[in-house]
């Protein structure tokens, strides 16, 4: 026999719901989508639809065969990690590792918490860092931006602008040279993973989401401020700050983690001051990363790790209203 639970009003419902926001998230990546199929063809349309799929399936079979609940992939929270993982792979990765890597994000980064809304870290991410470890020249061959004329597994290839900037950093100065223009890096159409090439597309498709109240601006922007600050401070020598600044900015993994991975409601803080200590620690292991570090690029890392100090950062909360404050 069910219960009536009768609450004090107010009982209006914001419209808000889970569905809606996924659906909202997966429209502000569709700039930034279009520029990756302009830039990489069949590439970046198998990849993807590879991904969602077995992403999809995945969480089907888990929560029907092995966790015996009904499956909930009608909250498109599936279809959404599925797009975010394709867009941290390069788009001429085989069909078997982007399926391995599903099932990892799926598997492994959310249904063994025991679903959406319990799960600690990214599952996009835990799916992007395993491939990464396991199958490292497979994750780090990029294909460059040839359009519908470049095949699917048999792109050319080249060097990113990051990792060139790795080079740079190492004291490599002669290689200056062979960085694309600013305003290049900052419009896309270069070699990467598919959510790297266009931070213009990334951009407007974060505003998009901060002016629909999908999320708020303290994590982007802390982040941001913060690896621009260290940028303009550790600028190598043959490079001016602003221009070591802008390529930090515009290159890589950065605004896609900025706006779309470290902002996800689960796995980041509830607080403003929570969210803006999370994206300060997200932007300077970044770039103690990729000054230092052996990887060009620390993004999924630094979410990862910061990921695992949110229990912590959701302590950081206002006091109660008539809470007795022990001092």
């Amino acid at each position: 026999m069910k219960k009536l639970i009768v609450s004090p009003a107010p009982h209006t419902h914001s419209g808000d719901s889970v569905r809606r926001n996924m659906l909202l998230v997966i429209a502000a990546l569709m700039p930034a989508y279009a520029v990756s199929i302009f830039a990489f063809g069949w590439g970046a349309i198998i990849t993807t639809l590879i991904s969602i799929v077995a992403c999809v399936g995945f969480e089907w079979l888990i929560a029907k065969f092995i966790l015996k609940q009904q499956p909930t992939i009608g909250d498109c929270s599936a279809v959404l990690t599925g797009l975010l993982l394709a867009f941290n792979l390069p788009s001429n990765l085989p069909w078997w590792i982007i399926v391995i890597g599903a099932l990892v994000a799926i598997g492994v980064g959310k249904m063994t918490f025991g679903g959406l809304g319990q799960n600690p870290f990214n599952p996009a991410l835990v799916g992007r860092v395993f491939l990464l470890i396991s199958f490292p020249v497979q994750m780090t061959t990029w294909p460059l931006a040839q359009g519908f004329a470049g095949s699917y597994v048999d792109a050319q290839t080249g060097a990113t602008p990051l990792s060139l900037m790795k080079q740079i950093v190492k004291g490599n100065s002669a290689l200056i040279d062979q960085l694309p223009a600013l305003k290049d890096s900052f419009l896309g159409l270069m070699g990467g993973s598919l959510g790297e090439i266009c931070a213009l597309a990334l951009i407007v498709g974060g505003i998009f989401l901060i002016a629909t109240k999908v999320i708020t601006w303290h994590i982007p922007v802390s982040i941001l401020a913060t690896v621009a600050l260290f940028a303009w401070i550790a600028t190598p020598e043959g490079m001016c700050g602003h221009e070591y600044m802008g390529y930090t900015l515009f290159t890589g993994g950065m605004m896609l983690g900025a706006f779309f991975m470290a902002t996800d409601y689960v796995t980041s803080p509830m607080t403003g001051w929570g969210k803006v200590i999370f994206g300060i620690g997200i932007g300077l292991i970044v770039m103690v990363i990729r000054t230092w570090g052996a990887y060009p690029e620390g993004m999924s890392f630094a979410i990862l790790i910061m990921n695992a100090c949110v229990p912590l950062l959701n302590k950081i909360r206002p006091h109660r209203f008539g809470e007795v404050i022990k001092k």
